[in-house]
């Protein structure tokens, strides 16, 4: 064989390596945020996870008393991402206040006001059961007032069980003219007392807001040996744009899931689930990639995903579900795919070009 040729088959194999090493074919280069900026937003990420809230600073109850008699779309807030409240109307009669307010799912057969520990030991009769459309949940819930959180507790259709929740009515998005008195400006109160503080200093944790500790991170147990694995996952949420690849890396580590998760983006620089922070791992400008414990197996688990793709970074919210049955080899992820189909072509390559130097050796 000629040196050109061979010299091609080595310039060949090195391009093929050099893609081995390639993490994703989506990934591109780009710059990283300052790192002063990056430690700032990680710190007031970690400080934000400590609580969830509903309502803002300051804000004082408003009672049917204080309403006109009517029937008023409101905004409803909860302090679950798994119990948003898509649409919500209040009818007011006398002091007398009903929501019914509709959820994006069936994930949730009853709702109970109260805790999820009083739920489970009260009567059935006592539980108000949801109404079901065709991909949405409607529930007929009483009211005490607006602008203060209340509990109401959600029944998991799938588990089985009752999970504590909290809802807040804004009173300020009801109509002109239904409320007998103005409001303050709830949002430029709560700006005030971020920036200044009551009095002039920095604001506690235990404010007038409702607050809901997060669940820790604490990944969920395999019975299967230490090792590593692929699983199928499922990402939903935010514009829709972004993806995960899957299936996925699962690592079990002292009989723990954990998950090796990559983006379709570079510009996601850490996410939050539970009560935890966690950092990109990727560092030569590639696909974000994070190393996350999996707190829910088959089941939706809320997860949080900063990006800096529009610009300024901005937290967006996501559930990741992973499911349990397409638990297999770790071969099947497409890095791993890739990389041994490349393997595959650069023997072929390589078996071929001993071949042909063989076949023009014989026939001279």
């Amino acid at each position: 064989m000629k040196k050109r040729q061979w010299r091609r088959i080595g310039l060949l194999m090195v391009a093929l390596t050099l893609l081995m090493a390639v993490p994703s074919a989506q990934a591109v280069t780009v710059l990283t945020p300052e790192k002063t900026d990056y430690a700032d937003r990680l710190t007031r990420a970690e400080r934000s996870i400590r609580e969830r809230k509903v309502g803002k600073y300051g804000m004082v109850p408003v009672y049917g008393r204080d309403i006109a008699d009517g029937t008023y779309p409101v905004t409803v807030e909860s302090t679950s991402v798994f119990f948003k409240i898509a649409e919500a109307v209040l009818t007011v009669n006398g002091d007398e206040m009903t929501a019914r307010i509709t959820i994006g799912s069936h994930s949730y057969m009853y709702v109970f006001m109260g805790s999820a520990q009083q739920a489970g030991s009260a009567r059935e009769a006592d539980w108000i059961p949801g109404d079901e459309g065709q991909r949405f949940t409607v529930f007929n819930i009483p009211v005490p007032a607006l602008n203060a959180p209340f509990e109401c507790a959600a029944y998991s259709k799938k588990r089985q069980i009752w999970y504590d929740r909290q809802l807040l009515i804004d009173a300020s998005t009801l109509p002109e003219g239904a409320l007998a008195f103005e409001l303050p400006d709830y949002d430029l109160v709560e700006k005030a007392v971020i920036d200044f503080g009551p009095d002039g200093e920095a604001v506690s944790d235990d404010d007038d807001a409702q607050t809901v500790k997060p669940l820790k991170a604490e990944p969920v147990s395999l019975p299967c040996s230490d090792g590593e694995y692929s699983i199928e996952v499922n990402l939903a949420g935010g514009s829709g744009r972004a993806s995960v690849s899957s299936p996925t890396l699962l690592i079990v580590r002292d009989g723990k899931a954990w998950a090796r998760l990559l983006w379709s983006s570079p510009y996601y620089d850490y996410m939050v689930i539970g009560d935890t922070v966690f950092e990109n791992l990727t560092t030569d400008g590639g696909n974000s990639t994070f190393e996350i414990p999996i707190t829910d197996m088959d089941d939706p688990m809320e997860v949080i995903a900063d990006t800096t793709a529009m610009g300024d970074p901005i937290e967006i919210e996501y559930t990741l579900t992973f499911y349990s049955e397409t638990l297999g080899d770790r071969s099947r992820i497409p890095q791993e795919a890739a990389k041994k189909v490349l393997a595959i072509s650069l023997a072929i390559i390589v078996v071929g070009a001993i071949l042909n130097h063989f076949v023009k050796r014989r026939r001279r």
